[in-house]
């Protein structure tokens, strides 16, 4: 049986193009989310063809939203929400490589057909949707040309820009990388991808989650360790993060650095009594302590 077979799509009807007018712009979220509810639950069954639907909603997306009124932000709210769930299912489907390059064949056009950037995250993580080092390094070498030029003449724009930096970075082709971006002037901070200073929360673990996430090709280890670096005498201000990705040694390490609330340090004894003993010890003495 084929997955057409398996399953009939619900939302292609919904994404025609100019489906949506200009005050839709509650209707057209709302059927985003219907149609990412319903390729996540495909997707569960079978990873490809639940891959292949988030490919073809995808390349419908600027098609049907054109012509909304977007001032509000809710329509690019929801895009940016719907991408965050659908790339990892495209980037790991099981698929071959002639349906991946199929993928990136149509959602490459889709980013070139894309008036408004809708699609600016596939591009972020373009070289993860290759499926490999060696795809992403034909990719690479496919758009380096164009950057480089558009990248020596400050005023030129490429919206490939990205997505060559990010399959420079699957293919472990550092210096390259580093080298095309001392030709950005002036510097742009989204593409040198990586912003400590742009992490926002009322907390120091809220800003470690917030960084998490908006990079989530990157170990949240290493995140942490230049979180902490970031911070010198504030080092006991990063054990709950620490705690919270199991990293224990370190937590305890970094509360007996700097302070670190006795409370937080108190609690997190009592919860980890039975699963972690030792660690709960260590918090206990260093509340103590503190």
């Amino acid at each position: 049986m084929s997955s057409t077979d398996k399953h009939k799509w619900v939302f292609p009807a919904r994404f025609r193009t100019g489906a949506y007018s200009w005050k839709a712009s509650k209707l057209a979220c709302q059927r985003i989310r219907e149609a990412v509810s319903e390729i996540k639950k495909v997707a569960r069954k079978d990873p490809v063809f639940g891959a292949e639907g988030a490919v073809r909603l995808l390349e419908k997306l600027w098609p049907a939203l054109q012509h909304i009124d977007t001032s509000s932000g809710a329509v690019g709210s929801a895009v940016n929400k719907a991408q965050d769930a659908l790339l990892p299912i495209i980037i790991d489907a099981p698929a071959d490589e002639k349906t991946r390059e199929q993928w990136l064949t149509r959602l490459w056009q889709a980013v070139e057909e894309d008036a408004v950037d809708y699609l600016s995250p596939v591009c972020d993580r373009w070289g993860e949707i290759c499926g490999s080092v060696e795809v992403a390094g034909r990719w690479a070498d496919e758009l380096l040309p164009t950057l480089r030029s558009c990248w020596s003449d400050p005023w030129r724009y490429f919206r490939g820009a990205t997505a060559c930096l990010s399959c420079l970075l699957v293919a472990g082709r550092y210096q390259e990388l580093l080298d095309l971006l001392e030709l950005d002037s002036p510097p742009m901070w989204h593409y040198r991808r990586y912003g400590l200073g742009a992490a926002l929360g009322n907390s120091y673990i809220a800003r470690f989650r917030a960084l998490a996430k908006r990079y989530p090709m990157k170990d949240k280890a290493l995140i942490l360790a230049d979180l902490i670096a970031s911070t010198p005498g504030e080092e006991g201000n990063w054990f709950a993060a620490a705690k919270e990705i199991g990293l224990f040694d370190l937590a305890l390490e970094l509360a007996n650095r700097s302070p670190c609330d006795p409370k937080t340090l108190t609690r997190a004894a009592r919860d980890f009594l039975d699963s972690e003993p030792a660690f709960a010890l260590g918090c206990a003495m260093a509340a103590l302590s503190g």
